[in-house]
């Protein structure tokens, strides 16, 4: 008897309540629960679930709504800073690695068209199960962590023109020739349609969404411009993963971006987790105990492959001996995008379907192993546990100091520095690593972690504290941590720095009353030098600083107000300046005739 929906979805929601729970307690992430649970449901083994392929068709929205919060990771800044590792450690793994894995497939038979992309989808890890496991382990700050998600990064870089490529070349395979000159017309104009269109057309859209004021309205234009993206993407013959990969990259820099980013998380996480499971229901049984010994010498050899190029580029690139074990451990596996790109290769005609399934099997079973290897070096071989030490953020020692620093740059040490002179004792936190490290060079005390986390203001004594000093330079990060503080710790009364105007707006809007710009007071004195330099007198350039100085902090006040309207902010910027002329005005007509005495 077929199941209702109903039905079918009670199931998925039972199967992953018990079995991704259970898979974290025997720690071996949530990523392996959900295929064994889609294993054990599927029909190969119990058989509630039989409409596998419907189920997988749907479940690929998952992966859809993961490329599109990696596209919005995917600042152009953020690029640049990681632009090395990214394109050094992430290019040489993928390059090398799909070499290797290429000529091992040729040698056992296939062809080399096939071999290719067998190879090249192989040399992907999973960013989903790497990253939760970093996380559950606490090392995602560690060298290796750090190198790992570099690594990860590139290869969802990567999967994107394999993603493109394999649906012309089955087209290709289909039509007798290498390239459809109209296909490939069709599919960059698309491609420009995207980019161009795309920049004009999201925000202003989004714009529209979000003045209605109504958070449903916004999530579904946000699901609207991911899935129309990615249906329009495949009705060109290209995966609607790269539509919606691209949708991000083109909002990534846009003020929507965190609001995007939560809003889609919820249905991200629901149907990245029902495609594992259905990715696990697809698992042929039969196959593997048709075939157990040929299935785990390509399991072994996958892994001891990835592996080893893993831990030649680690070493090559002066990394420690344990740090490259730790790094060859974690990304070893295949991933996801494996399973897509298989499936893709199957259903373009480039791959057979048995074929396809072993790989898909070969893949699952290396996410087994994964966390089995790990264990084992965690618990028996210990290779580099003392070297490389995770840092979630420093042990914190006293819980009494009445000021809490959050960010120990230029700002900050001026700030601790005074405070030391009066005894006043203070916690500093810093989030950059490097920075902590280059400070306690000085013999300063501060602690390494993000100001904006819960755990590490409790851990602060943000509770008894008085003072919260928010130096952070950062506009988001400096947003998010006030918010924190001010829903956590509403007695902490903060002292914040301002880049400019529109951080001050933003940071009064969050009740924050004590702020400095942090370029307005060096810019007033300066300038009160110059008048001095002119022939004013120190008394009469204090003067003229000190009523420049409550204009505009009662300026910024009005215009706090209708920052959002341009010709109403215009205008009273004119206005200001016009009222400020005039009262110098007064003051020098006014001075004139005691002059004349």
């Amino acid at each position: 008897m077929e199941m209702t929906f109903l039905q079918e979805a009670v199931v998925f929601l039972a199967a992953t309540v018990i079995a991704v729970p259970l898979s974290r307690r025997l720690g071996v992430g949530a990523v392996l629960g959900y295929l064994v649970a889609g294993l054990l449901i599927g029909p190969s083994a119990f058989g509630f679930i039989s409409n596998v392929e419907n189920i997988l068709h749907f479940a690929e929205l998952g992966v859809v709504l993961l490329l599109f919060v990696i596209g919005l990771e995917l600042q152009p800044t953020r690029l640049w800073t990681l632009r090395r590792s990214v394109f050094g450690l992430g290019a040489l793994q993928v390059a090398v690695t799909s070499l290797l894995l290429t000529l091992a497939a040729i040698a056992l038979g296939l062809e080399p068209v096939t071999a290719a992309i067998a190879g090249s989808a192989l040399s992907l890890s999973s960013t989903a199960f790497a990253l939760q496991l970093l996380a559950e382990k606490n090392q995602l700050t560690t060298h290796h962590g750090r190198a790992s998600f570099a690594i990860l990064l590139f290869q969802d870089l990567a999967a994107i023109p394999l993603l493109a490529i394999i649906p012309l070349l089955g087209a290709g395979l289909a039509v007798s020739h290498a390239w459809d000159i109209l296909a490939v017309a069709k599919t960059l104009a698309v491609l420009a349609l995207i980019a161009v269109g795309g920049r004009w057309l999201l925000r202003p859209f989004l714009r529209i969404a979000a003045a209605s004021a109504n958070r449903e309205v916004f999530i579904s234009a946000a699901l609207l411009v991911v899935v129309g993206t990615a249906l329009l993407m495949q009705q060109v013959g290209l995966s609607m993963a790269l539509g919606s990969f691209l949708a991000g990259v083109l909002l990534a820099d846009s003020e929507y971006r965190h609001e995007l980013e939560a809003d889609i998380e919820p249905f991200k996480g629901l149907l990245l987790g029902l495609f594992f499971i259905a990715v696990g229901m697809s698992i042929d049984l039969g196959l593997v105990a048709r075939a157990p010994l040929t299935l785990l010498g390509l399991v072994l050899g996958l892994v001891a492959i990835k592996a080893a190029v893993l831990y030649a580029i680690a070493r090559f690139t002066g990394q420690s001996r344990g740090s490259a074990v730790n790094l060859a451990l974690y990304i070893s596996q295949g991933g996801e995008f494996a399973f897509v790109l298989f499936a893709l290769a199957a259903n373009s005609g480039v791959m057979d379907k048995p074929l396809a399934d072993l790989l898909v099997a070969v893949v699952s079973a290396s996410l087994a192993v994964t966390p089995l290897l790990v264990t084992l070096n965690d618990k028996v071989l210990k290779i580099g546990a003392r070297a490389d030490k995770p840092r979630e953020f420093d042990a914190i020692e006293s819980r009494d100091n009445p000021v809490i620093i959050a960010r120990f740059g230029r700002v900050g040490q001026v700030v601790a520095r005074i405070l030391r002179t009066q005894k006043i004792p203070f916690t500093a936190l810093e989030a950059n690593f490097e920075q902590v490290d280059f400070v306690r060079k000085y013999g300063n005390k501060i602690y390494f972690g993000d100001a904006s986390r819960l755990d590490l203001l409790r851990a602060a004594g943000a509770d008894k504290a008085k003072i919260f000093v928010l130096a952070i330079d950062d506009v988001e990060a400096s947003l998010k941590t006030a918010q924190m503080v001010k829903t956590h710790y509403p007695h902490l009364k903060i002292y914040a720095r301002s880049r400019n105007r529109m951080h001050s707006y933003q940071l009064l809007d969050l009740g924050v009353t004590v702020l400095m710009r942090e370029t307005f007071l060096s810019s007033l004195e300066l300038a009160r030098d110059v008048l001095v330099g002119l022939g004013q007198t120190t008394a009469e350039a204090d003067e003229i600083a000190r009523r420049f100085r409550a204009h505009d902090e009662a300026l910024l006040d009005r215009q706090r107000a209708v920052r959002h309207d341009e010709e109403q902010l215009i205008a009273t910027a004119r206005q200001a300046r016009d009222e400020l002329e005039r009262l110098f005005e007064q003051d020098r007509a006014a001075v004139k005739p005691e002059n004349n005495v």
